[in-house]
């Protein structure tokens, strides 16, 4: 009986099956920028700590395109705002959104639609040219995260050092993992 359930959902309720699935795509993906932002090493130097979300960040654009992945960041945002402990290290509230860090959280909701967009052009598709949505995504995340961040430290070149310089190695990892792990994205997701 479980088995003919799909049938009859997709068969009778075509668009309840595809919203239904793009809900648990988009919750998925927030769940998983969650999970990774636990990963944290703070920095003394710095406001910013190191974490996995930019790599989660990059997955769900490519992997769910620009509406579901915007769709999904900006639930991930919420879920932390509304004091569930999902922000680096289990931070959560509104406090997070204009903190240190607030600009990186929009940054990741920019990124994730810029690199939606640039996957439903078919530039994910291989190893090789997914480092182009990638590559763009992690600048559209430093973009708005040291511009907020100069303004919390009061000075830009401030900024790059506390925001940008210490993360670029790390970032250019996590580019690279996440061209490698977007074949099993697609998977999961198709």
């Amino acid at each position: 009986m479980t088995t003919l359930a799909p049938t009859l959902s997709t068969r009778y309720f075509p668009r309840t099956s595809s919203w239904l699935r793009d809900l648990a795509l988009i919750v998925a993906g927030s769940l998983l920028v969650a999970a990774l932002a636990q990963i944290t090493i703070p920095l003394p130097f710095t406001p910013v700590p190191l974490t996995g979300q930019t790599f989660a960040v990059l997955l769900v654009g490519a992997a769910l395109g620009s509406k579901r992945g915007l769709a999904s960041m900006i639930l991930y945002t919420v879920e932390g705002a509304i004091d569930l402990p999902f922000f680096a290290g289990g931070a959560s509230g509104w406090h997070v959104l204009v903190g240190a860090t607030a600009g990186y959280l929009i940054g990741f909701i920019v990124a994730a639609y810029v690199i939606g967009l640039l996957a439903e052009r078919g530039l994910e598709r291989n190893v090789r040219t997914s480092f182009v949505p990638f590559f763009v995504g992690t600048l559209v995340i430093y973009f708005f995260g040291v511009a907020w961040l100069s303004t919390v430290l009061g000075s830009l070149s401030k900024a790059i050092v506390a925001g940008l310089l210490p993360f670029v190695i790390g970032d250019i990892i996590k580019l690279i993992l996440a061209a490698l792990a977007l074949p099993a994205a697609w998977k999961m997701v198709k």
